[in-house]
């Protein structure tokens, strides 16, 4: 039995980047004889085991035959006859099929450090087109590595699209294309996917709605990048960087012009009300890719309300209390956080502007922090109950919010 760390852990370290968990193939041994030395299995569809003591996953060296459309339609062989160059070969990259023993010494029979020293997304073999998730793992992959200089290697954009144009996109289950799509959104620059899968033809299967902004233009002294999609680039490349790992921003960040979409070409370059008409499609996204409550109703919270934060110091008191209401943001201030951050993102993330100031997220923290200074307690203090005391809470809040804007404005120097 020999076993060699594989995957990640490898590339990471050669890459110079911070290491994920390590993950180890297991070659020449079976089930029993590791089940023997107190490994645990925990693999369903093919046998992975954790280390007794590391817990780190060893899988037995496998090779896999496609059986059927999809993700899921795979044959696993999983025996001791096995070799490692199998089991590499069935890898997606080249530079997730580098292996190391316990040395420290590399097998790499695919040219994946060659392909990490061009800084190049290459596939390992054409059964790389047997599973589409893999579409979705070449976009993720180029969104977190797009800022080292990696790009896709030709050859593998046209398999790409040989499998979108076979249709193998289309067997993509909501669960996977979520689960890659929020990692995407995670990482330096998920605007180098967001292009790939473009690129490929996948994004108009799997985000129809997203890739329907392309395209479509802006007025050009509010979006000198004009182009909606672009725009949506910028913006959601501006969340990875004022807020690194956050898919719930990345999400509110990728969808909320969709409305824009749907304006009629008569009006554009206006957008009037883009945002009432960008919930159906935030909703039907959310559903279709089935994504966690939270993000959906912030992605909506955002898309409803984005304008308004931008306006924030034009709006009445009483209506910026409103908007705090609507958001649930006096019993989930986090939302109006958010909120305040993704609007941020939506304005810096525009050509000329990714330096610009944003007065409007600090103007809009600010009165909220007033707002949720004056409770409930405070009326019932005072003697007031039932309808009274949401009444009082309306008036003292809005009382708050105006006294912190002209508190705000004073020390801006307005």
């Amino acid at each position: 039995m020999r076993r060699y760390r594989v995957g990640g852990v490898v590339r990471d370290r050669l890459l110079g980047q911070p290491p994920g968990d390590c993950d180890w193939v297991v070659v020449g041994a079976t089930p029993e004889q590791l089940r023997a030395q107190g490994y645990a299995q925990v693999g369903r569809d093919f046998p992975v085991f954790l280390h007794p003591q590391t817990k780190e996953e060893h899988a037995l060296a496998r090779t896999e035959r496609k059986s059927a459309p999809g993700y899921r339609g795979f044959v696993v062989h999983a025996e001791p006859d096995v070799t490692l160059e199998q089991d590499l070969q069935r890898r997606d990259f080249t530079i997730n099929a580098i292996a190391e023993d316990e040395n420290g010494e590399l097998v790499d029979p695919f040219g994946g450090v060659r392909d990490l020293e061009a800084r190049v997304l290459r596939h390992v073999s054409p059964a790389f087109a047997e599973d589409p998730v893999r579409i979705l793992r070449a976009a993720r992959f180029l969104a977190r590595f797009a800022d080292l200089g990696f790009s896709v290697a030709p050859e593998t954009l046209a398999l790409m699209r040989d499998m979108v144009a076979a249709g193998e996109a289309d067997h993509l289950v909501p669960e996977r294309v979520w689960q890659e799509l929020r990692r995407m959104l995670a990482t330096p620059r998920p605007s180098a996917g967001l292009r790939l899968l473009r690129d490929c033809g996948a994004l108009k299967v799997v985000l129809p709605e997203v890739d329907a902004l392309y395209g479509v233009p802006q007025r050009p002294e509010f979006h000198p990048e004009v182009d909606t999609g672009i725009h949506t680039e910028m913006v959601i490349d501006m969340a990875a960087r004022l807020a690194p790992g956050d898919a719930l921003i990345g999400f509110c960040a990728l969808t909320h012009d969709l409305g824009k979409a749907l304006t009629p070409a008569e009006v554009l370059p206006k957008h009037i009300e883009h945002e009432r008409n960008g919930l159906a499609p935030v909703r039907a996204v959310a559903a279709r890719l089935k994504v966690p409550q939270e993000f959906g109703v912030m992605a909506q919270i955002v898309c409803r309300e984005h304008l308004n934060v931008h306006r924030i110091a034009e709006l009445r008191p009483e209506t910026v209390h409103d908007l705090i209401q609507r958001c649930d943001g006096f019993r989930r201030p986090e939302r109006i956080d958010q909120l305040a951050l993704v609007c941020e993102c939506d304005k810096r993330g525009r050509l000329g502007l990714q330096e610009a100031d944003y007065p409007p997220r600090r103007q809009l923290l600010a009165m909220h922090a007033a707002a949720m200074a004056v409770t409930a307690a405070d009326a019932l203090a005072a003697g007031l109950e039932g309808t009274a005391v949401g009444e009082w809470l309306r008036r003292a809040r809005g009382a708050a919010i105006a006294a912190a804007r002209k508190e705000e404005r004073g020390s801006a120097g307005e």
